[in-house]
């Protein structure tokens, strides 16, 4: 297989210089890290463990509880009414003590099922010697999020684990962009002012564009300049739909880039779901985007090539891997002081990577 390329910009004497190679789609080998596992299934008797401590499975949780806690819930926690992050944060600060009860034990309970999932992942061969797991996902972006993967990783104190889990240190919405700076090599934005990156998700899809700055205090290199959001799972589109609404972002993004005179790289790094082929297609565990996306019959880099086929009158060359990865990618500077780490990613399911760092 050929590695894909992304070109630099024409040199002074007009011929193009020699092509960048990036990683292959889905590669475990990577400039910074090793990947050494994600999207591992694995299986008790009730199912896929990981739908344990998943954000549907929270919501599944605080809505068994607020049934049978009945008018002691509260009108904030009254049964059948949607809940949002930001009201569910307010319910722990707020007067309602009953609500604030029903919430804190969704917690508990969650927080146990996170705790007994991260254990049996750490009992995985591609786990052993992990040190530290950051914990993403949308979840993780509240409070309550917060609190659950705090009391999870006091659980794991608790059973004598010596393994740290830390929240995710970026904004989930931002965390899936950045991540894919680690996708590429490290000299294709020698010349270039950013690249754009995008994070495909079972309820949201996010396009931004990426830049580099000068190392903060964690050692981060990136930040994202520019964020577009669509949450598609209200509007339930199809996959071409979805994917003619991401196309869309791409180009205004492109354009946007354009107009303040900022030279994108010809790339675009993605993030997405499930287990990806080295020439771009998803094998299995694409199961919560809309449609079909799984299959040799779909390749998600060409659909995406389709609707953005140049940046800068280039050619673009795609990095695609799972978003579990790529939103753990992240934190890489914050993990100089390990050897093995791991994410999970608390959302419409849940994302799991474990990697091992290259040697400095």
């Amino acid at each position: 297989m050929t590695a894909k390329t992304a070109r630099k910009p024409r040199t002074h004497n007009g011929h193009d210089p020699e092509p960048v190679a990036l990683p292959y789609h889905g590669a475990a080998d990577l400039p910074a890290v090793h990947v050494d596992s994600y999207n591992l299934e694995l299986r008790d008797a009730e199912g896929f463990i990981g739908d344990k401590a998943s954000g549907r499975a929270f919501r599944a949780l605080l809505d068994t509880l607020r049934q049978d806690a009945g008018d002691l819930a509260g009108s904030d926690l009254s049964p059948g009414r949607d809940i949002s992050k930001q009201e569910m944060d307010a319910i722990l600060t707020g007067d309602d003590l009953g609500a604030a009860a029903v919430l804190h034990g969704a917690i508990e309970e969650f927080a146990q099922n996170l705790s007994a999932v991260a254990q049996r992942f750490l009992r995985q061969q591609a786990w052993k010697g992990v040190e530290r797991i950051v914990v993403g996902g949308g979840l993780r972006r509240s409070r309550v999020g917060e609190i659950a993967i705090l009391r999870a990783a006091l659980l794991l104190r608790q059973a004598e684990i010596d393994i740290e889990m830390v929240p995710l240190s970026h904004h989930p919405d931002e965390a899936g962009l950045l991540g894919g700076l680690q996708l590429l090599a490290p000299d294709v934005m020698r010349d270039h002012d950013g690249f754009i990156a995008i994070d495909i998700g079972g309820t949201n899809l996010r396009c931004g564009i990426v830049t580099l700055k000068p190392r903060d205090r964690l050692g981060n290199t990136a930040e994202v300049v520019r964020l577009l959001h669509w949450r598609h799972r209200d509007e339930r589109p199809g996959r071409e739909e979805a994917l003619d609404h991401l196309g869309g972002m791409m180009r205004e993004l492109a354009a946007r880039a354009a107009r303040r005179k900022w030279q994108l790289a010809p790339v675009v790094a993605v993030g997405c779901p499930g287990l990806i082929a080295g020439d771009g297609w998803i094998k299995r565990g694409a199961q919560n985007l809309p449609g079909n996306w799984e299959g040799e019959d779909f390749n998600l880099t060409e659909a995406l090539r389709e609707r953005l086929p140049r940046i800068d009158g280039q050619s673009i060359s795609i990095a695609l891997h799972n978003d579990a990865v790529v939103q753990g990618l992240s934190e890489v500077w914050r993990m100089r002081d390990v050897r093995c780490w791991a994410a999970l990613t608390i959302g419409t399911g849940l994302g799991n990577a474990s990697y091992t760092n290259m040697e400095a």
